[in-house]
């Protein structure tokens, strides 16, 4: 048998013990979909060392030299890619042209996917020569089967262009895995429901894509004791979580944050430093100074204090 038509079986392939699925109770139904679930999560352990890995590679690529962090993929990979890179500037102020989301078939295919697209390997190379993807960018391309046309020539493109390329794929020995610089093997095993990949699959990716892109953004000081400090509060909301950020982290009362806040005009980390005794342009100068790093910009108030 071709190597990937067995690759496939993994995530494609009927399991007989869902034979009748449709017949079961409910509370049947829910346990089976459950047990997937709990499988899909258990699968990501064996591939920490590889997250790590690529977390490393992602945050050493980007902190050198100011490129992009690259999400991609199709269908449901794709969204949940794309839905990862979109919460990045949120959580952790990850500059918006700093990021690009490539998903097969383009912006209208978030609303509305068409199978067709998955196919398009052409596109996919075009994308990397019109963003002009490079030495300084990485990449995180996602596909359950790891055989996704799109897919496959993203990251294939993207790393013969210089760029660091991550391939999470749900199945072994498959041509993402092959074609990836930091591949992660997520192996999830068959589907409850034969190939719909946005139950075992999905979640398996949802909770890998988390951890690597979290682990990333920790790695280039975004994160600190566990708190956004990369956070801008720009809301009521945020406001409120901010203040608490900085009474924390700059060990203050509330009161005092709060005027941090303000002075620091919403950035978390200028007011921490602002409330640890820097005036508002010695902030914004430490941080400059150590690439935004609070931890290092904190270590050299210390010193200058």
């Amino acid at each position: 048998m071709d190597p990937e038509q067995i690759d496939m079986r993994a995530t494609e392939e009927f399991s007989p013990r869902y034979k009748g699925l449709d017949l079961w109770p409910d509370a049947e139904v829910l346990a089976a979909f459950w047990d997937g679930q709990m499988a899909a999560v258990a699968a990501v352990r064996p591939a920490l060392p590889n997250i790590a890995a690529a977390a490393a590679a992602v945050a050493a690529r980007l902190g050198e030299g100011g490129g992009r962090l690259v999400y991609g993929g199709a269908g449901t990979s794709g969204l949940l890619a794309i839905q990862d890179g979109m919460e990045m500037n949120s959580t952790f102020g990850w500059p918006p042209e700093r990021l690009l989301l490539l998903m097969a078939g383009g912006d209208q295919a978030r609303l509305q996917i068409t199978g067709g697209d998955e196919d398009d390997a052409a596109s996919a190379e075009q994308a990397v020569k019109d963003h002009r993807l490079g030495p300084a960018d990485a990449v995180i391309a996602v596909a359950a089967s790891g055989t996704t046309p799109f897919t496959v020539a993203l990251a294939r493109a993207a790393r013969a262009a210089g760029a660091l390329t991550v391939g999470i794929a749900n199945c072994a020995d498959t041509p993402l895995l092959q074609a990836a610089e930091r591949p992660i093997l997520l192996d999830s095993g068959p589907e409850v429901i034969a190939g719909s990949t946005r139950l075992n699959a999905g979640t398996a990716q949802k909770a890998t894509l988390g951890m690597l892109s979290s682990l990333a953004m920790t790695r280039l000081g975004h994160v600190v004791d566990g708190l956004m400090v990369s956070l801008v509060a720009d809301n009521e909301k945020l406001k409120g979580r901010g203040a608490r950020i900085v009474a924390e982290v700059a060990a203050v009362e509330p009161a005092q944050a709060d005027a941090a806040l303000e002075r620091g005009r919403g950035r978390v980390k200028d007011a921490i430093l602002i409330a640890r005794g820097a005036s508002e342009a010695q902030a914004r100068d430490l941080l400059a100074a150590s690439g935004g790093n609070l931890r290092v910009a904190m270590e050299r108030l210390n010193l200058a204090s």
